[in-house]
């Protein structure tokens, strides 16, 4: 999962709450509308790189992976990560792009810098269970699953592929 095309980027610095405010407020959300408000702050801070470059070589990012123009992409997102190796939305973000380009492979490895860097980022964790699924690998894209709704309650889709995951993989009560 990827952030949302409207997100607001505000000026370096500007979150008004901490991450850790935003993911408990998260959790106690009490509708879809809510969710969706606290879920595009915490994207808002995922975004913020802290660098001019980076924010301009992540404007060419978006339009390449646009323009399905995906190696071009991956270039621009590895000199993001050179420049800011702790920068955690590059790497999802490469992961997006290697995902676009089946190359899972790729991609989990760099969902797993992303987990290593934020262990909360629920976007990263659809991600993986999505690709782990895809591979036929449905007990751990479960739990991935699980994962990030235990962060993240309220994303769209994840409860449908959590209990259609379930039924295949632990069966059905008698």
């Amino acid at each position: 999962m990827s952030p949302p095309s409207d997100l607001v980027h505000p000026e370096h610095g500007g979150s008004t709450y901490s991450l850790d405010t935003l993911f408990s407020a998260l959790k106690i959300a009490p509708d879809a509308t809510s969710a969706k408000a606290i879920e595009s702050r915490i994207w808002e801070a995922w975004s913020e790189s802290g660098s001019d470059t980076c924010d301009l070589l992540m404007t060419r990012v978006k339009d390449a992976i646009e323009e399905k123009n995906y190696d071009l992409a991956v270039r621009l997102l590895n000199s993001v990560i050179a420049i800011r190796p702790a920068y955690v939305e590059a790497w999802n973000q490469r992961a997006t792009v290697y995902y676009l380009k089946e190359d899972y492979a790729r991609a989990i490895a760099d969902i797993a810098e992303v987990l290593a860097r934020e262990p909360r980022q629920f976007g990263a964790l659809a991600g993986l269970g999505m690709m782990l699924q895809d591979i036929g690998d449905d007990k751990d894209a479960l739990d991935a699953y699980r994962r990030a709704l235990a962060i993240d309650p309220h994303l769209e889709n994840i409860p449908d592929a959590v209990k259609t995951l379930t039924d295949k993989v632990e069966g059905r009560d008698i």
